[in-house]
């Protein structure tokens, strides 16, 4: 074992993770250098911790949860062409960045590849990255400029993203010039005693560190730095598996100038009480989102004297921030929430196994947690049939599925 290894292995051991290396000898170079740089870059300090505070509860009894203020977008009467010509001018400004988070993988839906490249099932078998190029260059031509568009890809998936938008000429975007990729942080999965797991390879098992890794992955890569230089004072960021995504709405922009909020949001009403979602709310006095786990049946039921649910603002991935909320936020770390997961992994024996049951803890940071630390945002409520078609699930589950996204976009598109 070379010096640097022998260097590592110490360090290892005080961490109790010296497995680490257990197939290190019987790699080859350049494998060997991979293993090394993917341990340095691991804060075990970070994981003792995580493993150390896994069955503690983080919701504090005294938290005070109230209702959230929210605009309608159809019900903004005279005050619509206000907040409209106030983002019109700042995007014509080109003040406007978009950010699409792309690091997932089709699995799910039975895809074999990133998610973005996933073909929906439309007549013109566009897949989801270049509906949204259409998106992205139809609004730019509407305001004279070419919106800058940031991909944050994952180690998983970033050579085939980037090979994707290659292979279709980045769909008339230039990189490096208005459009740029970039990659999500990851941290090592662990199994029931703490231990890192390694993948069927030799190496660190990674996972990627949820979307609130978004902030920290855009200054961390140098793209806040580029926005900078392109002008960028807004960013929309939002997901790749929704089709019907707006992420240049001159209403959204207006409204957060002109409260000179550096967070805006959208929201969509709750299909029902019940429905699985986050819902924007305040928590001791600040905005925040509240998992639909941590809401009681008296809150979800709750409304107020029009006969709309108190706590019916569902969260849905569509957010507009200042760039200096971003670098903010990006500078301060996000508390993890942990999965416990099925994961494949390489055992002490140099056995591949894959386990019928969950075995493995994933962490991951949720961008919402970071509204806390604002004063004040807006949300604004729009329609759900004309701003959130998601595709999570394989069309045999029947919703947030393939079909239902399609029906969605063929609908508002009117290409029935």
């Amino acid at each position: 074992m070379d010096k640097k290894a022998e260097e590592i292995k110490a360090m290892l051991k005080k961490y109790g993770q010296e497995h680490l290396l257990n197939y290190y000898e019987k790699m080859d170079d350049v494998h060997k250098e991979t293993l090394l740089k993917q341990i340095e870059s691991i804060d075990f300090e970070l994981i003792n911790n995580l493993y150390r505070n896994l069955n503690k509860q983080h919701k504090n009894e005294e938290d005070k949860v109230t209702p959230i203020d929210f605009l309608d977008k159809y019900k903004l009467n005279e005050k619509y062409k206000y907040y409209e010509n106030i983002g019109k001018k700042a995007i014509k400004e080109g003040k406007l960045a978009a950010v699409t988070m792309a690091g997932g993988q089709g699995t799910r839906l039975g895809h074999d590849g990133p998610k973005g490249t996933f073909d929906m099932g439309l007549d013109s078998h566009k897949s989801l990255f270049e509906i949204l190029s259409d998106y992205l260059k139809e609004e730019g031509k509407k305001y004279g400029v070419v919106i800058p568009w940031f991909i944050m890809t994952s180690e998983e998936n970033n050579k085939d993203t980037i090979a994707f938008f290659e292979k279709h000429k980045y769909f008339g975007y230039q990189k490096n010039k208005n459009i740029f990729f970039f990659i999500q942080g990851e941290l090592p999965m662990i199994d029931t005693e703490g231990k890192i797991l390694l993948n069927e390879n030799g190496m660190v098992k990674l996972a990627a560190n949820g979307h609130g890794g978004t902030y920290e992955a855009l200054v961390k890569n140098g793209m806040t730095e580029k926005m900078r230089q392109l002008g960028v004072e807004w960013v929309f960021i939002g997901g790749v598996d929704n089709c019907l995504v707006k992420m240049v709405d001159p209403v959204l922009m207006g409204i957060a100038i002109d409260k000179d909020v550096t967070v805006a949001c959208k929201s969509v009403v709750k299909a029902n009480p019940q429905e699985k979602v986050g819902v924007f709310c305040k928590k001791n006095g600040k905005p925040n989102v509240i998992e639909y786990t941590e809401i009681t049946d008296e809150m979800a039921e709750a409304k107020n004297e029009d006969g709309e649910l108190l706590y019916g603002e569902s969260h849905i991935l569509c957010n507009l921030f200042n760039i200096e909320a971003i670098e903010r936020m990006g500078a301060n770390p996000l508390p993890y929430h942990v999965a416990f997961k099925k994961a494949k992994y390489l055992d002490k024996d140099g056995n591949i196994v894959e386990p019928d049951s969950p075995n493995a803890y994933k962490f991951e940071a949720f961008l919402f947690d970071s509204f806390g630390s604002v004063d004040d945002m807006a949300v604004l409520r729009v329609k759900r049939e004309e701003e959130f078609a998601p595709i999570k699930n394989s069309d045999d589950k029947g919703v947030d599925c393939p079909k239902t996204a399609r029906q969605l976009y063929k609908k508002f598109y009117h290409l029935d």
